[in-house]
């Protein structure tokens, strides 16, 4: 049976542990949250080198893409050169393919019109093939970075300005500790604190990142379609109390969860036996064809 571990900055109430059977291969996959403390996700993935088939990066990245260009992060990299052994992903390379894919199979699966649709994407830096995806569908997209991430009352409507203005903060702000801009550990438990409610409720859609879209999310969201993933079954009741109308998650369900995209991706690279820096996004996209992934549909009102 192959391991894959993901270890996460995330909090520890959220790990779950699957046995999965993908092309007749079985899986025993679990999910280790480290409460927001970067030295001890470090040691575990040390402990963990060797001894597992591969280790996916949770609640934290170690790369960000915008256009062509990449920014690798401070934190996330010393978590990635915490193993010498095992392949370690953060998730960033399968997003690419399986969240692009997400929004073909909304547009033609689901029958969702995308066109002129209003999304909010809290969070594009760290899902820049979905956003793309949908803005090349034609939707109506807020890049929501700079407003949920900085602080920043700063919407952007476009793609080119989006990635101008990445390319003018991120190189600053990938060196600044990563619970500068990102909920880990405790903070990812409280209740939701409404923040810029303007955006949410204008939305259609509401994509992105799961625990940017929770923290700053109002009360009320009736009849908004959300798409994200790593959703436990009590984030799920939430939603469904807000009055959102439809959940898909990009990942399917293992178990009775969605896991990180950073889980899936380790368990594509177990399968393919390669180093991270050696699979292609082809080696992807053939694996999720032959896998017939498809991303998690939940009616909740």
């Amino acid at each position: 049976m192959k391991k894959v571990v993901s270890v996460s900055l995330g909090s520890s109430r959220r790990d779950h542990r699957a046995e999965v059977t993908l092309l007749g291969e079985a899986f025993d996959i679990a999910r280790i949250g480290t409460d927001g403390k970067l030295d001890v996700a470090v040691a575990k993935v040390r402990e963990l080198d060797g001894t597992v088939d591969a280790i996916g990066l949770g609640g934290i990245d170690v790369y960000l893409y915008a256009g062509r260009h990449r920014y690798a992060l401070r934190d996330g990299l010393r978590l990635l050169e915490a193993a010498h052994t095992t392949p370690v992903v953060d998730g960033s390379g399968l997003k690419n393919t399986l969240e692009r894919e997400a929004i073909r199979f909304m547009r033609e699966d689901l029958g969702i019109e995308l066109r002129g649709t209003h999304v909010l994407m809290v969070s594009a830096l760290d899902r820049f093939g979905m956003a793309q995806a949908l803005v090349d569908a034609g939707a109506d997209v807020l890049f929501g970075d700079f407003i949920f991430a900085l602080d920043k009352d700063m919407p952007v409507r476009d793609l080119a300005t989006f990635e101008t203005m990445a390319e003018k903060y991120l190189p600053d702000a990938c060196k600044l500790p990563f619970q500068f801009f990102y909920p880990t550990g405790k903070k990812q438990d409280r209740p939701p604190q409404p923040k810029y409610p303007q955006y949410y409720e204008e939305a259609d859609i509401i994509a992105g990142d799961f625990h940017f879209m929770r923290q700053f999310m109002p009360e009320r969201m009736e009849g908004k379609i959300v798409l994200t993933n790593t959703v436990t079954p009590a984030d799920v009741a939430e939603l469904a109390a807000r009055g959102v109308k439809t959940l898909v998650t990009t990942t399917p369900d293992f178990g009775g969860r969605s896991f990180g995209t950073n889980v899936v991706e380790a368990a594509l690279v177990a399968l393919l036996g390669k180093r991270w820096d050696e699979v292609t996004a082809a080696d992807y996209e053939r694996l999720l064809e032959d896998l017939e992934l498809h991303p998690r549909v939940v009616p909740l009102n």
